[in-house]
């Protein structure tokens, strides 16, 4: 149908249906389309539908809204408002490539709409189509070249396509029409400048970017950046006098900055350990206060001038109290020589402090505050932690709890040697202790929760938190509000360490939606920076959307649900009346009228929680209800709901496993542990060739990882035992298993491998566990192999001791291993005699229990109740 011309008093009710959707007032919007609509001869007015879809939408109505939207485009398909409304519906949507192809249809009908064009922008951008983005701001500023907008975003366009050249000029073009005097400050012109500066610089130009840098100087606000900058562009320009002078200025500044003394060096360029040193000892006697240049000259002295130079940077920090010296020195213990001398001259301080409160015998000046001992206990047991000797590390930290009981720092290493040490419910009792002295400190309150969620203590983390969220809602949905991801992946590795994947994978999908949300944030920004002239800012905020996925919250949450998922393929979830009623069979009388009570108590339990649930949700519903009331345009439909119980049967859980693999592939190939993870999706779903390509990656990486052995040797097994692969697939495989291997199987693979890294217990358990994965009757010997714990073996902890007792239980060194498991479990405890994880059999853990108002609500708390 061809576009219908509305008379004037509809035309007038349509152009208010226009208002009332840009001022968000969507109720107001459909009378006026209802008062179009009713009239018999428009009540097929193709835009006025289009306007009702796109209002009910708004309001959460998105079936209807498409219906109707629909409708009005088939009327009147000549209509650039109909496509623009389409194009916004399917943007609403998120189908960012389908609103596109809408807008650039809408711009056939109307090509100078400024307002589609901008749109069209905004998803190019989005969509990083930066071709299309640029031809789409050469098209707004032909149409509104005064706006600065216009010229602007035409200049990003280029120097996101690394023109930078082309940008520099449309940059120096726009900036002649800017009328500001030379006195006045602009902080817009000045973000310009600097950004034309960057510009500059990213081209090469670095005679023109300084040249540009002194005309504009007295232009520019930010001080510190135009200083920072120069000295830098005079480094690159090789004028090392000039950038002496300006790093001299900075460091007068600020004398704790490093990059500073970095700058320092690249000017005077010392020959000589002696020469980089005298530049420190200048600047330590310039700033006598100054802690950077002392600490900095420990990263390159060696043997006597190491121990003088530490020797003065620890006393000055002892002596004022400075809680992270151990942290700032922890870059040190890369260099087992730089160990020793610290560990001898701090032991030698506690002896003398303890004797003659003074830190070494011969000192002439004045005794140490007893606080000084403190402060030296407190970092010999961080210390003593670090290197793995947590019995030496308790014993100075309960010294300094003995002599300070009210020193919070106290109990959160004594916290973090436990956690270290294998015992993470005592460590989260001692964290515990350290926040129930200060329940106001949200940092304290936040670690106690983390540590409690690695113990497994959920229910209590949550009310932990509880004391910070927001009153009238529960804790964990006003932190996932808050998009507080170290909560959630902390819960989601507790949830799946208590075999509840349904509740992990919910934790994993929120954390995913964090980062969709944040990624559709972008939006917000694209005009705002342009308008506010932050494009320094606006350039770095696309850089880094662009690797968003590469941060550890998001891997962390998409390697557990991959994990899960994996574990879901391998033992999928069966009837749970049916597995209960197997167990049931093999039970004598006595035992099952056990287990028929422990099932009621746990009923009950269940029962009891769920009707508090129940009454959280209903208030949590009361007062959405008066939220919406309040504000009564409500915005969007509601997102679906996770549900754990849906989350843990999916359809394919390999496929669910690859929507979480693909952003690690792209943006996390660096790490072997992204290449593994795809292998054992692949290897699951007998896709050869992607196999192929994933250990050949991993290889890239780090050919001798033991988890890499194990997948090569299944692969080379699966390949040879593979009876039904097409020809051509077979001839890729069979060259690439003779350029990877060499060996004719996988047997003397495995062989090889054990011989080249006999002397590191990881590389042996994974060649020990492949044994009998290629042969089970050799699991005597790979026991043997995969339980040596000899001193001269390398790469012994807790993780892999723990990972060899596991296999011996679960059968992957072979069946009928229990003795050599408890055997091993002996021989581990002896080792490790904090870890839960080697405790024995039936080692209840009843020293403490904690309760979430910050008390250990057991021990040594009820003597006390006793003697009151």
């Amino acid at each position: 149908m061809p576009t219908v011309t509305l008379p004037p008093k509809e035309n007038a009710l349509f152009k208010r249906i226009l208002r009332c959707y840009e001022h968000k007032q969507y109720r107001n919007g459909l009378k006026f389309c209802k008062q179009i609509l009713g009239n018999s001869k428009f009540a097929e007015h193709g835009e006025t539908l289009a306007m009702k879809g796109l209002t009910l939408n708004c309001l959460g109505k998105k079936e209807e809204a498409y219906e109707l939207v629909r409708r009005g485009l088939r009327n009147d398909l000549k209509s650039h408002v109909c496509w623009h409304v389409y194009g916004l519906l399917q943007r609403s949507d998120k189908k960012y490539d389908e609103a596109i192809k809408c807008y650039r249809n809408a711009l056939k009908w109307d090509k100078d709409n400024l307002q589609i064009l901008r749109d069209l922008s905004l998803l190019q951008i989005q969509m990083r189509d930066l071709e299309g983005y640029r031809e789409t701001r050469y098209q707004l500023l032909q149409l509104r070249p005064a706006q600065r907008a216009s010229w602007i975003g035409y200049a990003v366009a280029y120097h996101l396509l690394e023109d930078f050249e082309m940008a520099a000029k449309i940059v120096e073009e726009f900036r002649k029409t800017q009328q500001t005097s030379p006195d006045k400050v602009d902080y817009e012109y000045s973000e310009l400048l600097l950004y034309q500066n960057q510009v500059l610089r990213e081209a090469g130009l670095h005679k023109e970017a300084l040249d540009h840098l002194n005309t504009y100087e007295k232009q520019i606000c930010d001080k510190m950046a135009v200083e920072e900058t120069r000295g830098e562009l005079l480094l690159q320009l090789e004028r090392p006098e000039e950038a002496l002078e300006v790093y001299r200025r900075l460091q007068a500044r600020n004398p704790e900055n490093w990059s500073y003394y970095k700058g320092l060096e690249e000017a005077l360029k010392p020959g000589s350990t002696e020469e980089r040193q005298k530049i420190y000892e200048d600047s330590r006697l310039k700033f006598p206060k100054g802690l950077v240049p002392r600490r900095l000259p420990l990263n390159f002295l060696t043997g006597e001038k190491f121990r003088e130079c530490l020797d003065s940077y620890l006393r000055m920090n002892f002596s004022k109290g400075c809680p992270p010296v151990f942290t700032t020195l922890k870059s040190l213990y890369t260099d087992k020589e730089k160990v020793t001398i610290i560990e001898d001259l701090v032991v030698g301080y506690e002896s003398c402090l303890k004797s003659c409160r003074m830190f070494s015998e011969n000192d002439d000046g004045k005794e140490e505050p007893p606080t000084t001992l403190l402060w030296v206990q407190y970092f010999l047991a961080q210390h003593f932690d670090f290197i793995d000797q947590p019995g030496v590390a308790l014993e100075y930290i309960n010294t300094a709890i003995d002599s300070t009981p009210t020193l919070i720092e106290l109990f959160v290493i004594k916290a973090k040697i436990y956690k270290h040490a294998g015992n993470i419910k005592e460590a989260a009792r001692w964290m515990d202790e350290a926040q129930a002295l200060d329940t106001a400190d949200r940092f304290i309150n936040s670690k106690c929760a983390k540590y409690m969620l690695k113990a497994g203590l959920v229910k209590e983390a949550e009310e932990m938190c509880s004391k910070f969220t927001r009153e009238g809602t529960s804790a964990v949905e006003n932190l996932n509000e808050m998009q507080c991801m170290w909560f959630q992946t902390e819960c989601a590795l507790a949830y799946k360490d208590m075999n509840r994947f349904g509740d992990a994978l919910k934790k994993c999908h929120e954390i995913e939606r964090h980062f969709v949300e944040i990624t559709d944030d972008q939006f917000d920004f694209h005009t705002y920076c342009m308008r506010k002239m932050t494009l320094r800012s606006y350039v770095d905020l696309l850089k880094l959307e662009d690797v968003l996925r590469q941060h550890p919250f998001y891997v962390k949450a998409a390697r557990t649900a991959i994990h899960i998922y994996l574990a879901l393929h391998d033992k999928p979830l069966t009837d749970d009346n049916k597995e209960s009623q197997a167990d049931t069979e093999n039970l004598t009388d006595k035992e099952l009228k056990k287990l028929r009570n422990k099932q009621r108590r746990a009923q009950k339990k269940a029962q009891l929680e769920e009707e508090k649930k129940n009454a959280e949700k209903e208030k949590q519903l009361k007062n959405q209800k008066k939220k919406k009331e309040d504000d009564d345009e409500e915005i969007g439909g509601p997102k679906e709901e996770l549900i754990p119980d849906k989350l843990i049967k999916p359809d394919s859980p390999l496929e669910e496993a690859v929507k979480f693999l693909i952003p690690l592939k792209n943006l996390v190939r660096n790490k072997i542990e992204t290449h593994l993870l795809a292998f054992e999706i692949y290897f699951r779903k007998e896709k050869y060739l992607l196999m192929l390509q994933s250990i050949k990656r991993a290889v890239a990486i780090e050919p001798s990882n033991p988890w890499l052995h194990q997948c090569l040797v299944r692969f080379f097994k699966g390949v040879r035992d593979s009876a039904d692969l097409p020809e051509a697939v077979r001839t890729v495989l069979k060259q690439e298993i003779s350029r990877l291997f060499g060996e004719s199987n996988p047997q003397s693979f495995n062989k090889n491998y054990l011989s080249r890294h006999s002397s590191s217990i990881p590389h042996r358990v994974a060649a020990a566990k492949m044994m009998v994965y290629l042969e089970s009757s050799s699991d005597k010997m790979a026991c043997e192999i995969a339980t040596a714990m000899d001193e001269s073996l390398s790469g012994r902890s807790i993780q892999i001791c723990t990972e060899v007792l596991e296999a011996l239980r679960c059968g992957q060194l072979g069946g009928d291993q229990q003795k050599a498991a408890e055997a091993y479990r002996a021989a581990c405890q002896n080792i490790y005699p904090y870890s839960l994880a080697f405790m024995p059999p039936g080692y209840q853990d009843n020293s403490t229990t904690i309760s979430a108002n910050g008390d250990l609500s057991a021990g040594e708390h009820d003597d006390t109740a006793n003697e009151m």
